[in-house]
């Protein structure tokens, strides 16, 4: 009882804010998830371990990189696969190589945490 009272008064002691909303921690859509497990469970074997893994990986990524951030940097990724002037044009700019560097960062973390 007396751990809860502590809590409960360092809670109050809080500046209002200071508590994460729900939605701010979880910017990504359920779909965005999904698809993201997928494609990793495909990459990773298809089995129920992999499944683990690969929850754990987006959702370890989702607290690194906003939403709009992993779209572009996913956005970067699947053009820079393309030949041409288009990849080409993709890969010569500097915001598009920070993306895609963010992503591989978060997608490194995650890979230490989640495999």
């Amino acid at each position: 009882m007396r751990l809860v009272g502590k809590f409960l008064i360092v809670a109050l002691l809080l500046p209002p804010g200071a508590w994460a909303r729900a939605s701010d921690l979880n910017d990504y859509p359920t779909a965005a998830r999904a698809d993201y497990v997928f494609g990793c469970m495909k990459a990773n074997g298809d089995t129920r371990l992999s499944l683990d893994q690969c929850s754990c990986s987006i959702d370890v990524i989702a607290t690194i990189l906003p939403y709009e951030r992993y779209v572009t940097a996913e956005t970067v990724a699947s053009v820079n696969q393309q030949a041409g002037q288009v990849g080409a044009l993709m890969r010569n700019t500097d915001a598009a190589r920070d993306a895609l560097q963010d992503l591989r960062r978060a997608q490194a973390e995650a890979q230490v945490r989640c495999f």
